[in-house]
């Protein structure tokens, strides 16, 4: 342990930071709540306390990471500090507790250091925005909401910060919301994801049904037990599934992840690199113990991971906007990772691996079209660029290294991650193995296809920006954050991967990772391979894009698999015709039977009452004549009535 190390955990221990958890999540909520509720005020300072606050957080963050190493044994690692009693009634006790373990230190470190980077790109990006101190007030309610839901002891607190990153992706996305495309995207972000939340709600109902407890180590420990029927835990892990394609796009859920980038590019940074489509990796990762235990809800989620893998790098494949290509490499990527911890114990830890990595070098490609933008007035076509890397080469250099991680260049971190799972799914045995396994390196090949194709289109070949535009280089406060995560880009990799140190960190919270054994493919042989299809798809892309000028217009009339491509695989579609359409049909079915039904009934009551007393009234004249004839009728009637019956008697 070095000396460095060696002082925080004697820190640690001397002051008891243990116990100050609580304010990973607080500071953060005490920016927002502030930055949200003291109005003007805070204009002039607001930013500054913005980026405080997420920076404190990684302080601490840090401090108990160092600690949770010094602690020997699993059972030290995992620290659940009691915060109050929440839900106190009979047969239904919730405590307000955060759970500090590997896995939730790793998201935090996550969280709050590539968070607080975004932060200060923020202080640039949005300087001559006049609702800044706003924007700030919302990236920290974000960084609070996930802070909450990867800390949560149980799955009602988590589901509480589940929702609060729904609310704040809302409120980010549709930040600008004077404009129409922003307003529909962030509503369309909303619903979808109330979908996918539909479904973990359920899981947790389901989970308290089952064992009288929504705490994970109730939960883990019924499932473990076999307590419950498989059928059950197979219910309880497709809802939980649901959930994650929700806020982690994956299919069917996609659609609202390319929309979202209608909001300022460092909300795209933050929701696609270090927060919002992580976290369905991470329940599917904490619910380990669940899906041990639900083969079949498993093998779903490696089925939908790698669904989501090629359908993410089809559409990469296809878009102009510059974004747009980074959300859709976003899909594929994370759908990488749900393959990964779909393939359960000892492949937990590898999924995470390439979460972490990814986090690094995404946010700085984000961060980087963010640079591009601001230097090409907000200008996303790809195809209105071209030969940036001569006027804005800090951006080029930074972003070239996120380029080289994410198609998995040796030594970039990519490499390390991305192999990995490659070379889990072809261990993992069987059809599906070499299904799953094939799959993961054509995807690496696409990747390096569209990532290519990108930084040709953006970087290279002849300039196609206006006349009126003037590229430039951004300020230093939005360069330097690019810097480091570019850095990170290079060796985050290589460091958690070193003697296995991020799967033995991990172990308590995810289990052992797989033992080095006898493998399908020599490790040697396998990355040889595929980084021979990732040098194929870089010389597709060139052979495609790089040998001649580039248009500066897309051309209108494209074959039927290209026009389905620039549709997002026609997945709108799929989702209006699967959850929008029913829904109307139901909501016109309801309509007219209430029009018809229970308004006809009561409406036709209505006119009968009054159709008769109508009628009645008429016989009301007021003329005594009337009443002498109707005296007269009616005395005639009655003996009549009396003479019969006195005849038939």
């Amino acid at each position: 342990m070095t000396s460095t190390t060696t002082a925080a955990v004697q820190y640690a221990h001397a002051t008891g930071v243990f116990k100050l958890t609580f304010l990973l999540i607080l500071l953060p909520a005490i920016g927002a709540a502030v930055l949200l509720l003291g109005g003007k005020r805070t204009n002039a300072w607001g930013h500054l306390l913005g980026c405080a606050m997420p920076i404190g957080s990684f302080v601490i963050a840090v401090i108990e990471f160092f600690a949770l190493i010094g602690r020997d044994g699993g059972e030290n690692r995992q620290l659940d500090q009691h915060l109050f009693s929440w839900v106190p009634v009979a047969g239904f006790h919730v405590d307000a507790n955060v759970l500090l373990d590997p896995l939730s230190i790793c998201f935090v470190l996550l969280i709050t250091g590539v968070g607080s980077l975004i932060h200060i790109y923020s202080i640039g990006y949005m300087e001559h925005d006049p609702d800044r101190r706003r924007f700030f007030g919302q990236l920290n309610l974000f960084v609070a909401a996930m802070l909450l839901l990867v800390l949560a002891d149980n799955y009602l607190v988590l589901y509480v910060g589940w929702e609060g990153v729904g609310l704040a992706s809302y409120l980010l996305i549709g930040f600008w919301h004077h404009k129409p495309s922003a307003a529909v995207a962030a509503k369309k972000a909303f619903l979808v994801n109330r979908v996918g939340d539909l479904g973990l709600s359920f899981a947790v109902m389901l989970m308290f049904t089952t064992f009288g407890t929504v705490a994970f180590d109730g939960v883990f420990n019924g499932a473990s037990s076999g307590h419950a029927r498989t059928g059950t835990m197979t219910a309880i892990g497709l809802l939980l599934l649901l959930g994650a394609c929700g806020k982690s796009a994956q299919a069917p859920l996609q659609s609202w992840l390319l929309d979202a980038m209608e909001g300022p590019t460092p909300v795209s940074a933050l929701i696609h690199a270090a927060t919002m489509v992580t976290a369905g990796v991470y329940l599917v990762a904490r619910s380990g113990a669940i899906y041990d235990v639900a083969p079949h809800a498993r093998l779903l989620v490696e089925i939908v991971g790698g669904v989501t893998l090629v359908m993410g790098a089809i559409i990469g494949c296809a878009y102009d906007d510059i974004k747009k290509v980074l959300a859709a490499s976003t899909m594929s990527q994370i759908g990488y990772m749900m393959l990964a911890v779909g393939f359960g114990p000892g492949a937990y830890a590898i999924g995470i691996l390439h979460l972490l990595t990814h986090g690094f070098f995404k946010a700085n490609m984000f961060l980087g079209a963010g640079s591009v933008m601001h230097g090409n007035n907000d200008e996303v076509n790809m195809r209105r660029y071209g030969g940036l890397r001569h006027v804005m080469p800090v951006t080029f250099m930074t972003f070239a290294f996120g380029y080289l991680a994410i198609i998995g260049m040796i030594p970039f971190s990519g490499f390390f991650s991305k192999d990995k799972i490659i070379e889990v799914a072809l261990d993992h045995g069987g059809a599906s193995g070499w299904i799953f396994g094939i799959v993961a390196i054509a995807g690496a090949g696409m990747t390096a296809f569209y990532m290519t194709r990108l930084m040709l289109m953006t970087f290279f070949g002849n300039k196609r920006w206006p006349r009126d535009v003037h590229p430039h280089e951004s300020p230093k406060v939005m360069l330097v954050p690019m810097a480091i995560l570019a850095a990170g880009s290079l060796v985050l990799g290589y460091l958690l991967i070193l003697g296995g140190s991020l799967q033995h960190f991990l172990t308590p919270s995810v289990g052992p990772s797989l033992e080095v054994g006898a493998h399908t493919i020599s490790p040697v042989v396998l990355s040889i391979i595929t980084l021979a299809v990732v040098a194929g798809g870089v010389g597709a892309a060139w052979w495609i894009i790089g040998r001649k000028p580039v248009a500066a217009e897309q051309a209108p009339n494209v074959r039927p698999y290209a026009h389905a491509t620039r549709r997002s695989l026609t997945g709108d579609a799929v989702n209006e015709a699967v959850f929008m359409r029913p829904g109307q049909y139901l909501t016109r079915a309801l309509v007219y039977f209430d029009n018809r039904g229970v308004d006809g009934i009561v409406n036709g009551f209505a006119a009968g009452v009054g159709g008769t007393s109508a009628r009645i009234r008429r016989v009301q004249t007021g003329f005594v004549r009337s009443y002498a004839l109707s005296m007269l009728g009616g005395a005639l009637a009655i003996g009549t009535t009396v003479v019969l019956l006195r005849v038939g008697s």
